[in-house]
């Protein structure tokens, strides 16, 4: 599963997920992207259910990008325990995800096993997502 490495700080603040997302809004590496359309977390074992349900439908043909890392610590105090005594423990780490956020793109395989695959990838998330397809730039 996806968490970082190290950390300077173990635990986070919650914050707020407000706007749209500035960076990453855009299929960058494949022909075929997963775009959120609601704010929320993503939590580390949804991103690699996610992954795993893209990469078996593709069945080793084509490429994958995850373009989100669960990088927020979320904390819970255990079942039970009185207020006060300092913030819980670390559970799990989640990626912020912001409306207009590519979280993965494929490329390399045929448009009805891409779109079946990010089919699949969709009913992993706990958010409303949309397939969107490369816009090809012209250059001027």
């Amino acid at each position: 599963m996806l968490m970082p490495k190290n950390f300077k700080f173990p635990k986070m603040h919650r914050g707020r997920m407000r706007g749209k997302a500035l960076r990453g809004a855009e299929v960058q590496f494949g022909d075929y992207g997963l775009q959120a359309l609601e704010p929320g977390l993503i939590t580390a074992r949804q991103i690699e259910a996610a992954r795993r349900a893209i990469v078996r439908e593709a069945r080793r043909r084509g490429k994958v990008w995850i373009r989100v890392f669960p990088d927020k610590p979320i904390t819970k105090r255990a079942a039970e325990t009185r207020m006060g005594k300092g913030k819980g423990s670390v559970e799990f780490h989640a990626a912020v995800i912001k409306p207009g956020r590519v979280m993965f793109e494929v490329a390399g395989m045929p448009e009805d096993v891409a779109l079946t695959a990010l089919t699949l990838a969709r009913h992993k998330l706990s958010m409303r997502t949309k397939i969107i397809r490369r816009t090809e730039y012209l250059s001027e």
